[in-house]
C-alpha cells in the first residue's frame, strides 16, 4: 500500500461497504481468512486511490487486487438493480509472464462468477486464436489479461480511445519483473497514455520482491494520480 495513506480506513458509501460485506463472506464460505492488506487495498481502491501491493508469494495478492473492482461492480449492481456490470473493458491486467495468463484467467473468472457478476474475462497474448482476436477488435471483453507487448498493439489501433472508454482500473502484475527493463518502459508508457485518456484511472501493482517500494510506487501510482 502507498507509504503517503493514512492507517484509518477511507469513508466509503453503504453501497461499498455492502459490496465488501458480500466478499467478505465469500471467504468465509471458504473457510478463508481475509488478511488485513487485502481489506485495506479494497477499501483504498473503492476510494479511488492507486497503490501497490508488496506481500509473500501465497498470501493472496492477486485476490486483494482483483476484488476491489469487482467490489465496485458488486455495489453499482446494488444501486441500479438493472445493471449488469458487463460494460466494455473495465479492468485491464498487465502479466509480463504469459505461461501465467492462463492461471490468472481462471482465478479472476471464478471468482468474479461466484460473487455473482456476469463479466467477460479473457486474456489476450501472442497465443490467442484468431478467432478471439477478431472478436475482440469488435468489442474487448469486461476484464483483459495481457502482455505489455499486446497491450501496446492494442494502443496502436485508430478505435483505442475509444476501446477504453469505459477503463477503470490496470493492475500490473510481477511488477518486480518490469521495473528497469526496456518491457517496463513500455508499460510506463502505455499507462501514460491510458492515464490521459482516463483521468480517474487507478493503477496497482503487486510483487513480492521488491527492493525500493517508494521508488515502485511513484512508477505504478505518480503523486498526480493518487
Amino acid at each position: 500500500m502507498s507509504p503517503d495513506r493514512s492507517a484509518e480506513p477511507p469513508h466509503l458509501p453503504s453501497s461499498a461497504t455492502a459490496a465488501l460485506q458480500s466478499v467478505c463472506n465469500w471467504f468465509k464460505d471458504r473457510h478463508w481468512t481475509v488478511f488485513p492488506f487485502q481489506m485495506q487495498a479494497w477499501q483504498h481502491y473503492l476510494a479511488g486511490h492507486s497503490g501497490l501491493i508488496h506481500a509473500t508469494t501465497g498470501t493472496g495478492k492477486t485476490l486483494a487486487a482483483w476484488l476491489g473492482p469487482v467490489a465496485e461492480a458488486l455495489a453499482e449492481t446494488e444501486q441500479r438493480p438493472t445493471a449488469t456490470g458487463n460494460d466494455a473493458l473495465r479492468v485491464l491486467w498487465i502479466t509480463p509472464l504469459r505461461a501465467l495468463a492462463v492461471d490468472t484467467l481462471h482465478a479472476l473468472s471464478e471468482s468474479a462468477s461466484q460473487l455473482g457478476l456476469s463479466w467477460s474475462i479473457e486474456s489476450r497474448t501472442g497465443d490467442t486464436s484468431a478467432t478471439t482476436r477478431q472478436r475482440q477488435r469488435k468489442r474487448l471483453p469486461t476484464a483483459l489479461v495481457t502482455t505489455p507487448e499486446s497491450l501496446s498493439l492494442l494502443l496502436t489501433r485508430s478505435d483505442a480511445r475509444e476501446q477504453f472508454r469505459n477503463l477503470r482500473a490496470v493492475i500490473c502484475d510481477e511488477l518486480h519483473e518490469l521495473l528497469s527493463t526496456k518491457r517496463g518502459v513500455q508499460v510506463e508508457l502505455a499507462l501514460a497514455r491510458l492515464r490521459r485518456w482516463r483521468k480517474g484511472l487507478r493503477t496497482w501493482a503487486l510483487s513480492a520482491t521488491l527492493g525500493n517500494l517508494p521508488e515502485a510506487l511513484a512508477v505504478i501510482a505518480p503523486p498526480q494520480t493518487t
